[in-house]
């Protein structure tokens, strides 16, 4: 089976901080699997490390107080268009990513406060009826 899986969570440092969110016990479930590893925000063209981000509205804006929506958009994009060559039904994506959170995102005040709302990737995947695990 083919699982496409935010890149972070595989080991790739590609998180906004410069580092990764290893998961070691979801590796171990994926042995065996076809691993289609991906970073939208990354595929967009932003740079790693990068200005932290949230989703305010239907914007992603920055930190500094800039709209990123575009390069989010773009890496949407890519993205989904690999899940559609791969014939994706299944992702596992990193919560609370302004990219992958598929249920939580944060609220865009910088505080850690969550909001129900899926990430501009995560939404595109709905779209398209993929199940996605969350981790």
């Amino acid at each position: 089976m083919k699982v496409l899986v935010s890149a972070c969570l595989l080991g790739h440092n590609c998180k906004y901080s410069g580092g990764n969110n290893y998961d070691p016990i979801l590796n171990e479930l994926l042995k065996g699997h076809e691993i289609i590893p991906v970073c939208p925000e990354v595929m967009g063209g932003l740079s790693v490390p990068r200005i932290p981000c949230e989703i305010i509205g239907d914007k992603v804006i920055g930190k500094d107080g800039n709209d990123y929506t575009y390069p989010y958009q773009l890496g949407a994009k890519k993205a989904l268009e690999i899940a559609k060559k791969e014939k994706i039904t299944l992702a596992i994506l990193k919560k609370r990513s302004p990219s992958c959170g598929a249920s939580l995102v944060y609220d865009g005040t910088f505080t850690k406060r969550l909001v129900i709302k899926d990430g501009i990737f995560a939404r595109e995947l709905k779209e398209l009826n993929v199940l996605i695990l969350e981790a």
